[in-house]
């Protein structure tokens, strides 16, 4: 049988580690990539079946490059603490790695969760890859990084839950933890900054969400997400315009 290595990596995930951690069970090898955690995240993986490492954060890219050169496995899989793998999508995973396929790696739909709470117009529901081959396989970009794989891609049945936050105080500082890191990348590719990057684009990231993909229809949910993301975007902007002046 072919063995897989699932990855989660981890800063301050505790109301989350435990999650993903049970849903990455059937996997042969789990390894928990820390940036070290101050709270109870470190405590709860050491109770688990769990290779723990813990590497100074940089970025998202070279966090996840460390952790997958570790695994033991060709077939790599990459959970975030915030997530969770739905049962059909584990079958499907076993399905496709034992049975002699010729591709490199995978796509799987994600579905985007807030309070418990499934958003099914406003949210991300975006096919990401997320089992590969260890060989050949890395990624690129400070945050939003994308994976890059030598070879042909398939499709995996099942989604992939992506549990945002539990409270609006925490997703907030989530996005200005990635703006923070977006506008240093925007920063040392010399990005100006205008008025349409200030109020043009998280206004129109707010339609996008909230109008074009009726998140309205996601009640409360939907609009706490739909500001949310338009925030960040503007806070990205007024962190790139504050390192610009410096």
């Amino acid at each position: 049988m072919t063995k897989l290595t699932v990855i989660i990596p981890t800063l301050n995930e505790e109301s989350n580690v435990q999650r993903a951690l049970d849903s990455a069970f059937f996997a042969d090898e789990i390894i928990v990539i820390d940036s070290f955690s101050s709270d109870r995240t470190v405590d709860i993986v050491k109770k688990n079946k769990a290779i723990l490492l813990q590497r100074k954060f940089d970025n998202f890219s070279s966090q996840k490059n460390y952790a997958i050169d570790k695994a033991s496995n060709e077939w790599v899989f990459l959970l975030d603490a915030d997530e969770e793998i739905t049962k059909e999508l584990r079958e499907s995973i076993l399905l496709n790695l034992n049975c002699d396929t010729t591709h490199s790696g995978f796509l799987l739909k994600r579905e985007t969760f807030m309070k418990e709470q499934k958003l099914n117009f406003g949210g991300f529901r975006n096919n990401i890859v997320r089992l590969f081959k260890k060989n050949g396989s890395f990624y690129t970009g400070m945050v939003h990084e994308q994976i890059i794989i030598e070879g042909s891609i398939g499709k995996l049945k099942g989604s992939l839950n992506h549990y945002t936050y539990a409270n609006f105080a925490q997703f907030k500082t989530k996005i200005e933890h990635y703006a923070q890191l977006r506008a240093l990348e925007l920063h040392s590719k010399h990005k100006k900054v205008t008025l349409y990057h200030e109020w043009v684009k998280p206004a129109a990231r707010f339609v996008i969400h909230y109008i074009i993909k009726l998140g309205c229809f996601d009640g409360k949910q939907g609009l706490h997400f739909s500001y949310l993301i338009s925030y960040g975007v503007w806070k990205r902007f007024q962190l790139l315009k504050k390192l610009n002046n410096k």
